[in-house]
């Protein structure tokens, strides 16, 4: 019997699948046109630049973990043994967890779209493989889908 998070998993890619399919009939073609080298350099430099400043940051309060170099893990700050000091690490751990969890998954991104650059494929939206526009991509250098898509699958539309 499969796990929840597998029955997850296997139901969410059924619904990127199915949401792909309606996206590529909805929308009309674009002739896709690639992004210039100076713009895909520009935004290069800003990911390099987040990537920096999400590890910065997340290493305040986290370490990362031995079996994945890209994941994460809380510590527990010590304060003390005094009541008072465990209810304080306590509060900031709970403060702290989600903060790791939301950096992680930035982090993910900008490794992603880093790679994207690399593979020559950075700028073509993942469903319908047409441009991104250069307007989002400057205001979310790692995004990987375009508006459209990105509407259709949250169920903006």
């Amino acid at each position: 019997m499969p796990t929840p998070s597998a029955k997850l998993t296997r139901n969410t890619k059924q619904l990127v699948k199915k949401v792909t399919k309606t996206v590529t009939k909805v929308l009309p073609t674009k002739k896709p046109t690639k992004h210039t080298m100076i713009f895909i350099k520009e935004m290069e430099k800003l990911l390099l630049s987040e990537k920096e400043r999400i590890e910065v940051e997340i290493g305040h309060f986290a370490k990362r973990t031995e079996r994945n170099p890209d994941d994460f893990e809380t510590t527990f700050s010590e304060f003390g043994d005094e009541l008072d000091a465990n209810a304080h690490e306590i509060e900031e751990y709970t403060v702290n967890k989600p903060l790791e969890v939301t950096l992680e998954n930035a982090y993910r991104d900008v490794k992603k779209a880093l790679e994207t650059i690399k593979k020559g494929t950075y700028g073509i939206c993942k469903y319908c493989k047409n441009p991104i526009e250069e307007k989002r991509l400057r205001a979310r250098p790692a995004s990987s889908s375009c508006v459209e898509c990105k509407k259709a699958i949250t169920d903006e539309v």
